[in-house]
């Protein structure tokens, strides 16, 4: 088996315009940091981004002018800073369109992709406007002729997974919460990984049962300490509140994108700051 680690640089390569990018972690907390900034940077366009729960990467491919669309349960910076400015000013201007989901929904959505089959019941969503927003059909379950909605499958092109642990040929462990990745590895045509640590294959042998994505799903693997920075990744390193609170302010303006990538390209291509 070939190893398929290759450079950030190469890795966002392999996306092309128009594609549809589920991004992996949730809220604060392991997001694919690095990978969206090189988005960001390789001007990619008319992207649509997957999540449940979105924040800084949704925004900062908001902020570079990547996204046509956002399909969501949320996205923000919880209650520590609030709305994402670039999201916000991207859907209010019409640039970015919303398809308005419940996380609930984006799960099922992706559980359908993974399960192969087009549409997923879901229960719970009566009295809410997303259906009617987002276009949900209803049914009835056969068995009780309750009303239920059925949501149509999500099939990313690409899973795009920041993982604690990988080796180089793409087996990876997630030590803490897992949120939707496993299940967007699932659900997505292709996978790229991006890990603090590329450990050798024994490591995943010893403890098979940890090893929550496979190799053979996975495309690439990039190795990227720090990944998720500015935010958090179990059980390497916090997220970074100022970091962060300056990403904030720079996100209202829209000219200070490139002070932004600019500042964390040492920790996007390893190199050590003096």
């Amino acid at each position: 088996m070939e190893s398929k680690v290759i450079t950030l640089s190469d890795a966002v390569s392999l996306i092309e315009d128009g594609q549809t990018l589920a991004l992996g972690g949730n809220s604060f907390s392991r997001m694919p940091s690095s990978f969206v900034r090189e988005i960001a940077r390789q001007k990619k366009r008319k992207l649509s981004l997957v999540k449940t729960a979105g924040g800084y990467d949704i925004d900062l491919l908001c902020f570079a002018e990547a996204v046509s669309e956002v399909i969501a349960g949320y996205v923000g910076f919880e209650n520590v800073f609030g709305l994402c400015p670039s999201f916000r000013r991207s859907v209010e201007s019409g640039i970015v369109k919303v398809r308005e989901h419940a996380c609930a929904t984006v799960i099922a959505g992706l559980r359908a992709s993974s399960f192969g089959i087009p549409s997923q019941p879901i229960a719970g969503l009566q009295g809410s406007d997303v259906p009617k927003m987002t276009g949900f059909e209803k049914t009835s379950d056969p068995y009780t002729g309750k009303e239920i909605f059925m949501i149509p499958s999500i099939t990313p092109d690409w899973a795009i997974i920041h993982v604690p642990y990988a080796d180089k040929y793409g087996n990876a462990r997630i030590d803490g919460g897992v949120f939707e990745d496993i299940l967007m590895t699932r659900a997505s045509t292709q996978v790229i990984l991006t890990t603090e640590q590329i450990q050798e294959t024994s490591f995943f042998q010893e403890n098979p049962a940890k090893t929550k994505i496979p190799s053979f799903l996975v495309k690439a693997v990039v190795q990227i300490e720090q990944g998720a920075f500015p935010m958090s990744c179990y059980p390497f390193y916090d997220l970074d509140e100022e970091v962060i609170k300056k990403y904030f302010i720079q996100s209202k303006s829209n000219n200070q994108l490139e002070e932004h990538l600019a500042s964390l390209v040492n920790i996007d291509y390893g190199q050590k700051n003096s």
